[in-house]
Formats: structure tokens, sequence, C-alpha cells
């Protein structure tokens, strides 16, 4: 027994020193060991597996007693996807938070655990953010800034955000990138990728390794700080004409003005990048959106699809759901795809999705949807383009600040989309006129079309008030007495 402990002495140091060379890091931190981080992994992903192998082998399936104990594996899986998050961070936290937002996709059990990854990011201490800071910009701390705050305002899984004051007394956010996240998340990204293909070999039905793809095309550009940079001064270009977008409605009609009109669309606004404010003297709060590292370009074919795509799902009409969905790549799953850009059901979709918010029965018709349609689900993400994978996250991001404010898609929400499609294909009709009196009258029927818009919303509004509730019961109270 000795001699076979001492034969696995050198295997082990052999495991760590690879770890800590595949690494590039100083071994004073056990997260930062290759070896160790690995294990991690494997051990996790190891131990769900064989959780939903053995527990579930023996129970019947489509029973009661199959459901509840499938749910309590979900909510122990979920767990320990949750300590491995914490556990190596960085890019685990990133690729955790993308999943604990999947609501259409993952059963509740794992949505609800990671949901808590927003908000539960670990910071760096303040001596490796002053070597970053010294490293990056080739200066001291005390050389840059007057006053530097030692606690971070709020960290995330790549980077955290410093108050300070330049020399010239302006005073800044600091966002400072994990010292370690840049060299260890191309071979997390590799290390992932491999489990998934091993679960995928033990669970054929399992579709995840999309989620892997996109992680390993989108990072690259988080990690890239001067193109969030350019990001950020691209945005506040964009909105600085927009002073109506400081009201309570802000987030949901800058986001059809950034998809719809600009194709130019924040992915990442999960409740740690969206922060509200009340300023003295304003009618409304503030919106202010932070981090600009991760955005999707749209091409105009697509974006203008995407448009007639949400005009059709607004106005009901159920052939342009079809015939753009379809344009997008989701062949004879629009059903399902119209499911899941809207949050709402089939029966909704087709009966218009303005008529009225979501009902308790029908919140409890999406859930069982999602997890009886998860084969569906995947195929159609599998064949969708790239570029919808992002919105359709950036969608459930927006449905999840919606829901934990306690607020749904309104009918005015709504209609504010439909003017920026509005807006967004008569520019590009605009664009291709050929002659005056064309672009003249594209410019007439948008205009025409608009105000339809404001007079149905007046009409809603009107409708809402106590006058017209009492008109409506009123003119009730005369049909029925008539009868």
């Amino acid at each position: 027994m000795g001699s076979a402990a001492l034969r696995l002495v050198p295997v082990a140091a052999g495991l760590t020193a690879s770890g800590c060379l595949i690494y590039g890091v100083s071994p004073w931190d056990p997260s930062d060991f290759g070896v160790v981080r690995i294990g991690r992994a494997v051990v996790t992903t190891a131990a769900v597996t064989c959780d939903y192998l053995v527990t579930l082998r023996n129970v019947p399936p489509a029973t009661p007693e199959y459901d509840a104990i499938k749910s309590q594996v979900h909510a122990r899986s979920a767990r320990r996807l949750l300590d491995l998050c914490c556990a190596n961070r960085g890019t685990y936290i990133k690729v955790g938070q993308h999943l604990g937002a999947l609501e259409y996709l993952l059963p509740p059990e794992f949505t609800r655990t990671l949901s808590v990854l927003h908000s539960r990011a670990p910071s760096t201490p303040l001596p490796e953010v002053l070597s970053v800071i010294q490293e990056e910009l080739g200066k001291e701390t005390s050389e840059l800034f007057v006053q530097f705050d030692e606690t971070p305002l709020g960290a995330a899984s790549l980077a955290q955000v410093h108050r300070a004051v330049l020399r010239d007394g302006r005073m800044v956010a600091v966002k400072v990138q994990h010292p370690k996240v840049r060299n260890q998340s191309s071979r997390d990204m590799m290390i992932m990728e491999l489990l998934l293909q091993v679960v995928k070999k033990v669970f054929p039905q399992f579709e995840f390794m999309w989620l892997v793809e996109e992680a390993k095309k989108n990072l690259p550009r988080e990690l890239d700080f001067l193109n969030e940079g350019r990001n950020a001064e691209k945005m506040a270009d964009m909105v600085r004409k927009f002073p109506f977008l400081k009201v309570s409605r802000a987030l949901g009609m800058l986001y059809s003005e950034m998809i719809f009109v600009h194709g130019f669309v924040h992915c990442d606004p999960h409740p740690g990048n969206v922060l509200v404010r009340q300023i003295e003297g304003s009618r409304g709060p503030e919106i202010i959106l932070l981090d600009h590292g991760l955005y999707q370009e749209l091409t105009d074919n697509f974006r203008l699809n995407y448009c007639h795509l949400w005009e059709a799902l607004i106005a009901a009409d159920m052939d342009g759901v079809r015939r753009y969905s379809q344009r997008l790549g989701v062949g004879d799953l629009y059903p399902l795809f119209a499911c899941m850009l809207t949050a709402r059901s089939w029966n909704s979709v087709n009966r218009g999705i303005t008529r009225g918010p979501v009902s308790a029965k029908e919140a409890q018709e999406i859930r069982s949807n999602a997890a009886a349609y998860l084969p569906q689900i995947s195929q159609l993400l599998a064949s969708v383009p790239r570029q919808m994978l992002l919105l359709l996250k950036t969608n459930d991001l927006l449905h999840g600040i919606g829901t934990a404010l306690h607020t749904s898609a309104s009918a005015s929400s709504f209609l504010s989309m439909s003017r920026c499609c509005v807006r967004a294909v008569a520019r590009h009709r605009r664009k291709t006129a050929s002659s005056l009196w064309s672009y003249a009258h594209i410019s007439i029927s948008e205009s025409l079309r608009l105000g339809q818009l404001q007079l149905y919303e007046l009409f809603l509004w009107a409708q809402s008030s106590s006058l017209g509730r009492w008109l409506t019961g009123l003119l009730d109270w005369i049909s029925h007495s008539l009868y």
C-alpha cells in the first residue's frame, strides 16, 4: 500500500505542475491550479450524470412519482453547478449566468438556483487590482488618480469596478479585469466542451453544444475592454437624441430602438447591469445600462425580417408569423419559436399578445410545455442564425427583469415596438427609393401608420382611465338591461 501511494506522488505532482503551466498563473490560490479547476469540473459533471442515471433508472416515467423525484435531482444538480461556478469563478460564472437566464429551456430548479450568480460574483483583492492597473497603464495608481476607492462598487464574472477621481478632478468608474480570467478562459471553455461531449454520449437527447460555441465566440469580445469602450461611445451617441428614455418604460423602448432601428444590441441586460436611480426634480427614474462588452450587430436582412415578424405577432397575423419565422430559419417549428420570443402560449399568440397579461394558468402551461418540448427547442436553437441566439438570450434577460419587478409586457410596450418596426422598415425603403415621389410616399405612409398607433394608444389610455372604465361599465349595464 505504501509503495502504491509513493507511485502516485509523482503522478499528482506532474498533474499539478502541468496545470500551473497550462494556466500560467501563480500557485497560491487553489483555483489557479489547472488540475484543481479541471478536477472540480470533472467531479461535478460525473456527480450530476450519475445522479440522473441512478436515481431515475427504476422509476416509471410520466408518473407523479417520476416528476417529483426528477425535480429533486434537478435541484441537487443545480446546487452542484452553482458550487462549481462559485469555486472556479471567471468563465464558469459567466456561463452559469447565461444558464440562469434560459427560462424557456431549463427546468425552474436550475434557473432559480443559478440566477443568484448575477449578484454573487467574487471580487479580486486590492493588491492584484493595483497590479493590473500598473501593468496595463504603466503607472502607479497614485500617479493616475487623486482618489481610488479600495472597495469595488460591484464585481462581475470577468471584472470589477472602482470609483476614482482623475488628476483633473473628474470622477470616473475604473473597470479592472480579474487578472487570471484571460489566461484561464480559453482552457476553461476547452474543458467545458470536452465534458459536454461526454454528457452528450451518455444522454443523446442533450443538445447544449451551441452554448459552448457561442461562449467561445463571445468571450474574447467581452474580454476586449477597448471594444467595450467603443461600444459604449456608439450607444451613447445613438440614444443622445432620445430624452424620453428617462422614464419608467425606458428599458423596453431602448431595446426596441437598438434591435429594430439600429441593429446594434446590448446582449447582457441582466439585473446586475441595469441600474435605476431617481433624479431630483425629474418626473420618473433614470435607467443606466452597464457593461458594454457584448453586443450583437444585426444584418439588414435579418433585422428587417425580425421587424416584420414582430409586426405579425403584435397584429396576430399567423400567416405573417409563419412566413417571417421561416425566413429566420426555424422551418415548421414557427409556433414554438413564436412562443419562445413572446414568452406566451400558442393560444395567446393566436388570440393576440396585446389582449392581456399572462395569467397564472398560462404561466403554468408555459412551464409544462418548456419541459415537454425540450428536444424541439434544442433542434430550433441549433437551426436559427447565430444572431438569433443572442437575441433570445437578451429576450430572456428582459423577461427576467420584468418578472423581478412584477411587471409584464403591456399593450403600450408592444406599441412602442410597433413604432420602431414601422420606422425601421420605412428607413430601409427610403434608402432604396427610385424616385422623389416614391420617397415622399414612403414617408407619408410612415407618418400615417405612426399616427394610427398614437391614436390607438390614446384609446387604450382612455379605456383604462376612471372615466373610460365607468363608461364601459355603463354600456355593459345598458346592454344587459336590454336583454
